[in-house]
């Protein structure tokens, strides 16, 4: 039987995750909060994020940033996991 959770980004109930994405209290708490189909939509949001701003996901401070992205996005915490600044969807400028 598949799991449960009132999803944070879907905003109604949904299929939850098998196990915590991330390490840490964050990652449980987006266990707990967040649908597959939620988190598919951050990987999405994520890979822009990452290529927008040129992040290197094997550097600490970048990946405080994409954890405060990721609080953003989930949550609504803070000011970001919005698009990044002057993106446009297709690359165009």
């Amino acid at each position: 039987m598949s799991r449960i959770v009132n999803c944070v980004v879907l905003k109604t109930e949904a299929e939850g995750m098998e196990a915590p994405p991330h390490p840490g209290e964050l990652g449980q708490r987006i266990y707990e909060n967040v649908s597959k189909e939620g988190w598919k939509q951050w990987l999405e949001r994520l890979t822009t994020i990452i290529n927008e701003n040129g992040l290197n996901t094997a550097d600490p401070k970048n990946i405080e940033l994409i954890e405060k992205h990721m609080k953003g996005f989930f949550f609504g915490e803070g000011d970001y996991g919005q698009m990044p600044a002057g993106f446009k969807a297709g690359g165009g400028k």
